[in-house]
């Protein structure tokens, strides 16, 4: 089963930052060489939040900035904080199948489409053995 869920996985796709200003940290990733490659708005309890990606080489970062009546949660950190580390895969169908089968703790009840980049993108989560959110996401 092992070999079967790692051919799955292609590359590490993005590594997923919230924030709480997310026209700052995009500045912030600019000056770094990074560029902004997608931005689209997202559902969170009903209100709209942002994600950001930022690019620089083969590295993604998934800036998100989440609805104000959220954001305190940010605030309150005392340590910057990176949400979830993100895989590539080819087909978001069989690796949650082969997941979910191999009883890993898998988040969601099925994939999740996003209005992320130019088609979408479907993705799920699975915690790892401290609690670590491990994405896996197919752009479409």
């Amino acid at each position: 089963m092992k070999n079967q869920i790692s051919s799955l996985i292609n590359h590490l796709q993005h590594i997923g930052i919230p924030v709480t200003n997310v026209v700052a940290s995009e500045a912030f990733y600019t000056q770094l060489g990074f560029e902004k490659v997608m931005q689209s708005p997202f559902q969170e309890d009903g209100q709209t939040g942002t994600c950001v990606m930022m690019k620089n080489k083969s590295i993604i970062i998934e800036l998100y900035q989440l609805p104000a009546h959220k954001l305190q949660e940010i605030r309150n950190r005392k340590d910057g904080h990176i949400d979830h580390i993100t895989f590539d895969v080819d087909d978001i169908d069989v690796a949650f199948a082969a997941l979910k089968n191999a009883s890993y703790q898998v988040i969601e009840s099925a994939p999740i489409f996003l209005p992320f980049w130019q088609n979408g993108c479907k993705y799920f989560n699975i915690l790892g053995p401290d609690g670590e959110r491990l994405e896996f996401n197919q752009i479409l």
